[in-house]
C-alpha cells in the first residue's frame, strides 16, 4: 500500500471549514453516472431517438449552462428535458456514496471545536436525497445551497452573500471543492486556505490539482 501523504494544516489559523458536496464529501460516480449514462438511456427511450442522439443533444444543453445556476438546477432540467429528475435520481439512490475517510474528518472537525458549513451548488432536492443516504447534517453547523443565494460558486456574488450570512473571517476559513474554476472564485474573494480534491469520482483517474493543494483521501488531514 502507498504512504500516506500528510497535508500538514495548522488548525489553529482555521475557525471555519467549507465542504463541497458532490465530489468532495461524495464520491462524484453517482452524479457522473447519472448524468452521463442514465439521464441519455432515459431520454433516448422517451423521445424515441437514438442513444448516440441522446447523448449529443444532452451534451450541447449542458455546455450552454455549465458553470451557471441552471446547470445545478433540478428542477430547470426537470422542465428542460420532461422528465422527473428528482425521481430519476431515486432510481439509483444506492449508489451515493462517501469518499474514503469522509466520516472521520467529520467527526474530528468536531472534536476540535471548527465551524461546518456545507457550501455546495446542489440543488435543495439533491441535497436532501443525498442526506437520506447519506446522513452526514449532524456535523454541520448549517447547510448552504447556492440555490438560495441566487448565485452558483463560480460567482463572486455567491461568496459576498455567503461571507454576509455567516460573518465568515476570509483569513480564517478553509475551503475544500473539486471543481478548480470554484476554488478559484474563492481564491479571488480572499478565501485564505484551499484545498482541491484530486479524484472526485473514486472510479476515473485524478485531476491535476494545481495551482492547487490536492487532497485524495480526508486521512490526509487526521
Amino acid at each position: 500500500m502507498d504512504k500516506v501523504q500528510k497535508i500538514a494544516i495548522d488548525w489553529s489559523e482555521i475557525d471555519t471549514v467549507l465542504l463541497d458536496m458532490d465530489g468532495t464529501l461524495l464520491d462524484l460516480h453517482f452524479d457522473n453516472y447519472f448524468w452521463q449514462i442514465y439521464i441519455p438511456q432515459v431520454y433516448a427511450v422517451k423521445h424515441e431517438i437514438s442513444l448516440q442522439q441522446s447523448a449529443a443533444l444532452l451534451t450541447k444543453l449542458s455546455k450552454q449552462q455549465m458553470g451557471k445556476l441552471n446547470w445545478y438546477c433540478l428542477d430547470y432540467w426537470s422542465e428542460q428535458l420532461s422528465l422527473d429528475v428528482v425521481a430519476l435520481k431515486n432510481d439509483l439512490a444506492d449508489k451515493i456514496q462517501f469518499r474514503p475517510n469522509t466520516m472521520a474528518f467529520l467527526e474530528r472537525m468536531k472534536q476540535i471545536g471548527k465551524r461546518l458549513i456545507l457550501a455546495t451548488n446542489a440543488h435543495p432536492k439533491a441535497i436532501e436525497l443525498k442526506l437520506l443516504q447519506t446522513d452526514f447534517s449532524q456535523y454541520f453547523d448549517a447547510l448552504s445551497s447556492s440555490h438560495t443565494l441566487g448565485h452558483p460558486k463560480e460567482e463572486q456574488q455567491y461568496w459576498h452573500l455567503l461571507s454576509k450570512q455567516f460573518q465568515l473571517d476570509k483569513e480564517r476559513c478553509l475551503f475544500i471543492d473539486d471543481s478548480l474554476s470554484v476554488l478559484a472564485s474563492a481564491q479571488t474573494f480572499g478565501i485564505a486556505h484551499l484545498l482541491a480534491v484530486t479524484r472526485p469520482d473514486m472510479q476515473k483517474s485524478s485531476q491535476d490539482p494545481a495551482p492547487y493543494t490536492g487532497i485524495d483521501d480526508f486521512i490526509q488531514l487526521l
